[in-house]
């Protein structure tokens, strides 16, 4: 079984962390000469704070089953609500994150292969680490040898054949390969903290649904003709 997946994550209140870890996340912001690179070095390194598993937490997971091309969307929520979109063949789930990462060790488990998109750089640490911070053990390693795509392909390293050619983000893979993107539609991965917050976590969940499905694409796309 190989599954398609793919995560997005959301940053804790600045305020939120210890004094020390402020300290550490603004050092290179206070060295700055003046009060204006300060303010905007500051501001930069808090609105990347969503990109480690230690300042953000997993908001939402998205799978697809590459054969029955089977797919569901885990997202933040205290309620149980869950619906099915038949335009996109989705079926989206609420359940708190030590849940969802639950739930994805278990399909990681049953699987062959997964596939992602930058996903042996973000998606697979993120999730690993933020499943030990909540006491969770992996069921696999999925990143222990770069160049072995048997148990993870990650087609950000397929398309650069491992770093030998310039790195393109998805949207641009979408276009260039003729695929409808998920940026398309309003939505980047840099309005996910803003969403969040305003409480539209149905949008991001959809948002998520349009990656994995893109990706999914994208995957054939590699499987047709550069998996040689």
């Amino acid at each position: 079984m190989e599954i398609v997946f793919d995560i997005e994550t959301t940053a804790f209140d600045f305020a939120s962390l210890s004094e020390s870890q402020q300290e550490f996340i603004l050092r290179y912001a206070e060295k700055e000469p003046t009060e204006l690179l300060k303010s905007e070095k500051s501001e930069e390194a808090i609105r990347l704070l969503n990109l480690y598993p230690f300042t953000a937490k997993v908001i939402t997971i998205g799978m697809l089953e590459a054969d029955s091309e089977k797919a569901f969307v885990l997202f933040d929520g205290d309620s149980k609500e869950d619906w099915f979109s038949d335009e996109k063949h989705v079926k989206y789930k609420a359940m708190q994150e030590i849940e969802m990462l639950k739930l994805f060790w278990e399909y990681v488990e049953k699987s062959d292969r997964l596939i992602s998109f930058n996903g042996r750089q973000f998606d697979i640490p993120f999730l690993m680490m933020r499943s030990a911070i909540n006491k969770i053990r992996p069921s696999k390693n999925l990143i222990k040898n770069r160049f072995d795509n048997r148990t993870h392909l990650d087609l950000l390293e397929e398309f650069t054949f491992h770093g030998l050619i310039k790195k393109f983000n998805l949207d641009f893979y979408c276009h260039s390969f003729g695929i409808e993107s998920p940026k398309g539609k309003g939505v980047t991965g840099m309005d996910v903290n803003q969403l969040y917050k305003a409480g539209r976590i149905k949008e991001l969940a959809t948002y998520c649904s349009d990656d994995i499905l893109a990706t999914f694409q994208l995957y054939k796309y590699w499987k047709q003709y550069l998996n040689i």
